[in-house]
């Protein structure tokens, strides 16, 4: 929980110094898209790679290595007065999607069960959803820390700090205090699996990403390079690992109805959670007064006016096991994003106000919870206990690529709506953006009612 804590911290301490940022490191508040990006593409680079390490050579060897690489990356971001070294400390932060899979795997690893087996289920779950409440704990304490900080110190970078200390912190205290996995089945990593998935998966977000804007045209040839490009090498991935005996990832799980579905709701809902991750704030901190929309909130402000939402998806998140145990993890995936579905409508419809507003994101929050429990839950017991990390880093490579495609999406409405010499929006740009993202969770929905219990499951019910 206390390297979920920092990891948490370290994705959420940015959102309340976004607005102030545009100014410091003088960017627009469209480029400032490429944070959540390269921290988004680096993840997807780490992720598989990192968790198949962590099932071969030990989950807590590879976590020290994993949280070493992330606290160098937190020490470049407060070192950072300028956009490119910011941007070069957040790739290497993106290491920390490699926590989560190598934490299940300790955890599936040391879960307390029946001599049958029968009782892993449960204590896995309730695992995960301790884990879930501990990141979003995080976030939680990671916007009202740096906050705090931009607003009582004068430094305009000093919050660029706070990831250093909880990193560092949970290097220090995890060092010897996790246990070590009893059981490595051997094998060997498959470097040309993850270096052809790598390249294909960061080829495609880098042309949704770029394109739209000047340079990158959609028909330009750099556009359509990468777009095509990074489809055929990702094409190649799969005929690669259907030929490998040990592949990184074994894409012959994708033909089972319930892997794709559950991917794909991973897809819808992430799209939208991550997608807004820079909009919100940035809506949040924007004056009336000077442009004619936004809150008006300082940074400090900013953060305590996320708490709704965060301290709404850690309740959900803890009590979606229970959720699930009485409706079924099919009417649980439906309600997260019907529910994500119905908070964005609320902010769009009621933006002016902040009460309403904020509601809606509470409301989101709780869809967001259910899908956070269940998709990573549903991952891991679709996976053999040799692959716990493999089938837990699936999912967290999914959680990144969606929220590649939300922060590109939103990149692109972003930049389209920016007049000449302005560094902020227009507010279609975000009203846009909501749009998109209740009809992103609706298609969750209707995906999510695909799912089916899977006949032992019924059996024990």
């Amino acid at each position: 929980m206390l390297v979920e804590l920092s990891s948490g911290i370290t994705q959420g301490f940015l959102s309340p110094l976004l607005k102030g940022l545009t100014e410091t490191l003088r960017v627009t508040a469209a480029d400032l898209n490429w944070i959540s990006i390269a921290n988004l593409l680096s993840s997807v680079a780490f992720t598989p790679v990192l968790s198949r390490m962590g099932d071969l050579y030990g989950h807590r060897r590879v976590l020290r290595w994993n949280l070493a690489i992330v606290l160098l990356g937190s020490v470049l971001v407060g070192l950072s007065r300028s956009f490119g070294v910011l941007l070069t400390g957040q790739i290497l932060q993106g290491a920390f999607a490699g926590f989560f899979p190598l934490l299940v795997g300790i955890l599936r690893n040391r879960a307390t069960t029946s001599p049958d087996g029968a009782g892993e289920g449960g204590e896995s779950r309730r695992g995960i959803s301790f884990m879930v409440a501990a990141l979003v704990g995080g976030l939680a304490l990671g916007l009202v820390a740096s906050g705090f900080v931009a607003r009582t110190v004068d430094s305009p970078t000093a919050a660029l700090w706070v990831p250093t200390a909880a990193v560092g912190l949970a290097l220090a205290a995890t060092w010897r205090l996790l246990p070590e996995s009893a059981h490595r089945p051997g094998g060997r990593i498959d470097w040309a699996g993850g270096i052809l998935l790598c390249l294909g998966l960061v080829a495609i977000m880098l042309g949704l990403g770029m394109g739209g804007l000047p340079g990158w045209e959609w028909d330009s040839a750099r556009t359509l390079g990468c777009l095509v490009g990074g489809t055929l090498v990702t094409a190649l991935w799969v005929l690669v690992e259907l030929r490998t005996d040990e592949p990184m990832i074994d894409v012959r799980m994708f033909r089972h109805r319930n892997v794709v579905t559950v991917s794909l709701v991973t897809l819808t809902f992430t799209f939208c959670m991550l997608g807004l991750q820079v909009a919100n704030p940035v809506f949040m901190g924007t004056g009336a007064a000077e442009h004619g929309y936004g809150l008006g909130f300082d940074p400090f402000a900013i953060a305590l006016a996320m708490l709704p939402n965060l301290l709404a998806l850690a309740l959900a998140a803890l009590a979606a096991p229970a959720v699930a145990a009485a409706l079924s993890d099919r009417l649980t995936l439906v309600a997260g994003s019907l529910l994500m579905a119905i908070g964005y409508l609320v902010s769009l419809t009621w933006h002016t106000s902040m009460l309403p507003f904020l509601l809606g994101t509470a409301v989101a929050g709780v869809g967001t919870g259910f899908l956070q429990h269940s998709t990573r839950t549903l991952a891991v017991e679709s996976v053999p206990h040799d692959r716990t990390s493999v089938g837990s880093g699936i999912n967290e490579l999914l959680i990144n690529v969606g929220g590649s495609l939300g922060a590109a999406a939103v990149l692109t409405v972003f930049a389209a709506r920016t007049p000449a010499g302005a560094v902020l929006p227009e507010l279609g740009a975000y009203t846009t953006s909501w749009t998109i993202c209740v009809a992103v969770s609706l298609a969750g929905a209707a995906i999510a009612l695909l799912y089916r219990t899977p006949k032992n499951v019924e059996g024990q019910k």
